[in-house]
Order: structure tokens, then sequence, then C-alpha cells
């Protein structure tokens, strides 16, 4: 797909900051675009249909809005971690480091003992995976409360990038909505648009 111009911004918003960053605030990151979100969600709540769900566990702040729709289809409730402890959050803590290759820094992130138990069977959704850094976290909460990772749902995928594999290779089920092969030359390729050799 072609940027369309020298600043690397297509006709949807999105715009290509480097060979490895993605600026897709005007839909997802800081304005977003609800009746997309509701699509999100219904493709999520499909394609996890079968994995008899029971909470569905993201990280603020971009997680939250196609998380929030796939819980709302799945009618199960959900969480997120939080990236800093308020004063209500006391003790009884699940936590967890994730490192922001956006922001440069590591939070340790949390979620509340009594929302996660033994019985739960977890989808956790996010916005982009890059790294695989915050959906490791997440599921090292998960594992913490003894509970499932039933799965693994992202909205946009850098596959140049090694989140996939090394969340794969450590067994969970990712499924990516949309997946980019590059941003080089201030390009988005998708993963459908690039030959397969062989």
């Amino acid at each position: 797909m072609s940027s369309g111009n020298s600043e690397g911004k297509d006709p949807a918003g999105r715009i290509v900051v480097s060979d490895a960053v993605l600026k897709i605030d005007s839909f997802l990151n800081q304005q977003v675009d609800p009746d997309l979100m509701n699509e999100i969600g219904r493709e999520f709540a499909a394609r996890f249909a079968s994995e008899s769900i029971t909470k569905v566990l993201t990280i603020e702040s971009s997680g939250i809005a196609p998380a929030l729709m796939t819980a709302m289809r799945l009618r199960v409730p959900m969480i997120f971690a939080r990236k800093k402890k308020s004063i209500t959050m006391q003790g009884d803590l699940y936590a967890a480091p994730v490192y922001s290759y956006t922001k440069q820094e590591v939070n340790e992130v949390t979620v509340a003992k009594k929302f996660l138990s033994v019985n739960d069977r977890v989808l956790i959704i996010d916005d982009i995976l890059a790294n695989g850094a915050a959906a490791l976290g997440l599921a090292q909460i998960v594992e913490q409360a003894q509970a499932k990772v039933a799965g693994i749902g992202i909205v946009l995928e850098k596959s140049f990038q090694e989140g996939a594999s090394k969340l794969k290779e450590a067994g969970y089920r990712v499924e990516s909505l949309v997946k980019v092969a590059s941003l080089q030359n201030q390009q988005i390729r998708f993963l459908e648009d690039v030959p397969v050799k062989g």
C-alpha cells in the first residue's frame, strides 16, 4: 500500500513515523472511531467464540476501546491493567514489568487480585503487537492468578518485529486483524501484499 505522500500519511489517517513506528492516533490511540471499534469487537468475539472466555484483559490506555467492545460482544467483564498505581490500589495486586518501545520506558503494570480467579479463561486484547512485551506482561499476570490465557487478540501486528513469534513460541494462540509487513520507505505494506517465496 502506498503512503500517498512524503510525510507517510495515507488516506486512513495513519502516519509512518519511522521504519518501526506507525502512528494511528486518528482512530485508535487518541481519537477513537466507535464504528470501527464495534466491528473489531465483533470480529474478536467471533474468532474466540469457542474459547469460553470469562474475562477480557488489556492494558491502559489504547487497548481499552477494542477490549471493551470485545467484552461487550462476549458479554463478560473487561479488566485493564494500570501503568501507575493509584492511592486506592494498595496491596493484593498482580504485577508485571512491561517495556514500552515507543515511550522507551518500563512500567510495572498491575491488576487487583479480586478481578482474576483460578477459574477464569482470559482473552488478552491489545492495540499493537511489536516486540510482544505488553501481551507477555499481561499473560504473566493471568498466570500469577493461576487463570488460563485463552488467546491473544491484536488489532495491528507489525509482523516484521518479533512479538508474534515470541507469543506463539510461548504457546499462546494469537489472532491479529491486520498484519503490517513493512514500513520502509514511508510505505505501509501489509502481509497479504507481500509475495510468498517458493
